[in-house]
């Protein structure tokens, strides 16, 4: 959800996509936040998320891999855990995954729903940009933790 605006989270997004080469081919698809102005109400929110998730859905309609959904109230894994489950998948066949990270306001339930895998990095927030980056990360620790290469701790 959204894009990244400053020149130091492209840069960074850039870097982890180049150390991703080798294992996989990497494509982020950038999807338009809605416009919540502040003080929205509840009902104004739920819109904007519901207008948000129907963005992603339309995005993924093609898609035929795992979906793993960003979500604070998702299941918390560690390094090798994700390295594992995504093993798992590729050695059932499933390897084009497609990683969903929501807006400010967090993923609506429709697209939750999508989610083969609700993924909880923290019961914290993160700004969307900053958890892009971290999530490059993670996906490049768990491709060589499956190739069995070292990496920092």
């Amino acid at each position: 959800m959204g894009r990244l605006r400053e020149r130091y989270w492209q840069d960074a997004a850039a870097d982890f996509a180049r150390r991703l080469r080798p294992y996989a081919r990497l494509e982020a698809i950038e999807v338009s936040e809605s416009h919540v102005k502040e003080g929205a109400t509840p009902a104004e929110e739920k819109k904007a998320m519901q207008e948000e998730a129907q963005a992603i859905l339309d995005k993924l309609k093609q898609h035929t891999g795992p979906v793993i959904a960003l979500d604070r109230k998702g299941k918390a894994l560690d390094s090798p855990g994700l390295a594992a489950w995504m093993q798992k998948e590729i050695l059932e066949g499933r390897n084009e995954f497609a990683f969903v990270i929501g807006g400010p306001l967090g993923l609506a339930e429709e697209a939750l729903q999508r989610a083969d895998l609700r993924l909880s990095f923290s019961m914290m927030t993160f700004p969307h940009q900053m958890m892009r980056i971290i999530l490059l990360e993670q996906i490049y620790r768990s491709f060589r933790i499956m190739h069995g290469q070292p990496y920092h701790k």
